[in-house]
């Protein structure tokens, strides 16, 4: 079943869950800030790409207003609730400044296999072992879900798109454990060429074959 949400597309994906700052300057965005909050309603963020406004998009629901300027210009700090695919576009809805359009709620499907977080927590291991930020690496609980790693992966926004588009949990760890696969191997070359790339130019302590 569809319904109504103002939309405010960005070239950024937000996951469910997700807490994110905003700092709201155009007049068309304080407007549609302004009545969600007065109506106490969410609005949404569709995937803005290279090619043009994606399909789908996050829900958000408005945690609070930080801080409003004297020229209308305002911080806000909200929280990702649900994906939704956009039915049907409207640039400016009648009588606003602001997009709209008629959304549907994207059904997430909790059908993981444990083994694939175990994969996932061990190949991020060696990977932020390899690039030296041990440091940065999340401390995360046995259950957690896709959404708490997906910003931590150096996924590019639109691999962060595929992912959002994803209704199985399954599918997006299998997606996650795929793109640590293929980094990892190219990651570890990069620094053993670093490495070797350090001993030119040093004198060499070297043991000639014996034959």
């Amino acid at each position: 079943m569809s319904r109504f949400l103002p939309l405010f597309p960005l070239n950024i994906v937000v996951f469910p869950g997700e807490k994110l700052n905003l700092h709201i300057f155009e007049p068309r965005y304080r407007q549609l800030i302004m009545e969600c909050q007065t109506n106490d309603t969410t609005f949404g963020i569709p995937v803005y790409l290279e090619n043009g406004l994606g399909d789908y998009g996050t829900e958000i629901k408005i945690l609070s207003l930080e801080k409003k300027y004297l020229g209308g210009e305002m911080d806000i700090k909200t929280k990702g609730l649900g994906v939704f695919k956009i039915k049907e576009f409207q640039r400016q809805v009648p009588g606003r400044l602001y997009s709209g359009g008629e959304v549907e709620d994207l059904p997430l499907i909790r059908d993981e296999d444990p083994f694939q977080r175990i994969q996932i927590v061990e190949l991020l291991k060696q990977l932020y072992t390899a690039l030296g930020i041990q440091s940065l690496m999340l401390n995360l609980p046995d259950n957690f879900q896709s959404y708490d790693v997906a910003h931590h992966l150096g996924f590019s926004t639109e691999q962060e798109y595929e992912l959002l588009q994803c209704a199985k949990e399954s599918d997006r760890l299998e997606i996650i454990l795929a793109h640590l696969t293929r980094v990892l191997p190219v990651v570890l070359e990069t620094e053993r060429l670093k490495e070797r790339v350090k001993l030119n130019g040093h004198f060499k302590h070297l043991i000639p074959p014996n034959f």
